[in-house]
């Protein structure tokens, strides 16, 4: 039997695997906000104790994937992450959250990085990577709305938290599809002094990022760019529910999700022709930012759920799908081989110390001054990003 096409094995997964844990994070959110009774600082701190544990792991388990196996480092990331969706939908204590949170971070840390270098590597025709990124990205996108769909059904028919841990069941058992369906037939592991080899990639990696000016500003927005996502996305759900969401927020939620993804497509397939032009995608990126920061700004303001669901549309259909593809591409062109997936966790680390830094903050401004005031200092994160992209890259690619 021949060896499965790389591209359809990837994209595939890419499907399951949004599909799963897209349904299950709009059920955890309602359940988090409605069920756990969790306040709008508690919402955003739980993302900071994600992305320090994140921020810890990252680079370890990105040079893991670069010296052991890029296939394995996923099955893991499926078992922790399978793990703590589970178990979040057992527990309604803050801190117990925390916990299974936190796990749910480390285990992202085994696959970004991992699954771009794999099939980067797998495919071995950089001309094409990209296109199949932008495919990967499309396939998160239906797959998220299926997910949301189906998993969110599921919730009105049961208990939220039953809903919650049949997804993380389902995640344990995508990381046996992994196993058994993702080959590695390019990538070579290092079988001696594993150690000093892990320390040489790693050291490597920095050399690489220090020389990219490229790199160093997709870093520096990436930083900003999600912790103000990653803010927003947690703090949206309670402000539509403050707005007078109707009675039955999954059904809703669901609807909301389901537009927010179609929209995602929509603009990922206006941009597809050009994602690959290293002078046209920084403007998306600043475009992105834009509509995004309008969108917080809108959100914020708002005097209805209405007004505020299509203020959403604009934050999470158009700013979050495009500036993370638009970096990771630029992440990986930037990038040679041997160190793909180290390099792809740096670009993890700045997510996670962006959930972290601006996370915080964010976090404090809910506490002393309110859920609006926050979303506009998370549309005012974005608007900084915008700036320092459009100025960073003015000179051109480096």
């Amino acid at each position: 039997m021949s060896d499965p096409d790389p591209v359809a094995v990837f994209v595939r997964w890419t499907w399951c695997r949004a599909f799963l844990h897209r349904g299950w994070w709009l059920v955890t959110s309602v359940y988090l906000v409605v069920d756990a009774r969790l306040s709008a600082a508690q919402l955003v701190l739980i993302g900071v104790a994600q992305g320090i544990v994140a921020f810890g792991f990252e680079v370890p388990a990105g040079v893991v994937a670069d010296t052991v196996s890029r296939k394995w480092s996923l099955v893991i990331s499926h078992l922790l992450m399978g793990t703590a969706m589970l178990a979040t939908g057992l527990v309604t204590a803050f801190w117990l959250v925390v916990v299974t949170q936190m796990l749910w971070g480390l285990a992202w840390t085994f696959a970004s990085g991992a699954d771009v270098a794999w099939i980067t590597d797998e495919l071995d025709d950089p001309a094409r990577v990209s296109d199949v990124l932008v495919r990967s990205g499309r396939a998160q996108l239906t797959g998220a709305a299926a997910g949301m769909v189906s998993v969110g059904a599921l919730a009105s028919l049961m208990h939220r938290s039953t809903a919650m841990v049949l997804a993380g069941v389902a995640m344990v058992a995508l990381g046996g599809y992994v196993g058994h369906r993702f080959r590695e037939r390019r990538f070579v592991p290092t079988r001696t002094r594993r150690w000093l080899t892990s320390w040489r990639i790693l050291l490597r990696g920095f050399a690489l990022v220090r020389r990219s000016r490229v790199l160093l500003v997709v870093f520096a927005a990436t930083f900003l760019v999600n912790g103000a996502e990653d803010a927003s996305g947690r703090l949206y759900p309670r402000r539509l529910v403050e707005l007078g969401f109707p009675a039955d927020p999954v059904a809703w939620f669901t609807a909301l999700g389901v537009f927010t993804l179609l929209v995602g497509a929509v603009a990922l397939r206006l941009v597809e022709p050009h994602i690959d032009d290293v002078r046209t995608a920084p403007r998306g990126y600043v475009v992105a930012c834009a509509v995004g920061a309008l969108g917080l700004v809108g959100l914020a303001s708002s005097p209805g759920y209405v007004r505020g669901s299509v203020a959403v549309l604009f934050v999470a259909g158009v700013a979050v799908p495009l500036t993370r593809v638009i970096a990771t591409i630029s992440v990986n062109r930037q990038t040679s081989g041997d160190v793909r997936a180290t390099v792809h966790s740096f670009l993890a680390q700045a997510e996670y110390a962006g959930e972290i830094v601006c996370g915080g903050a964010v976090a404090l401004v809910a506490g002393s001054a309110g859920l609006s005031a926050a979303l506009l200092g998370c549309a005012a994160l974005l608007t900084v990003t915008a700036v320092l992209v459009a100025t960073g890259t003015r000179a051109g690619p480096r």
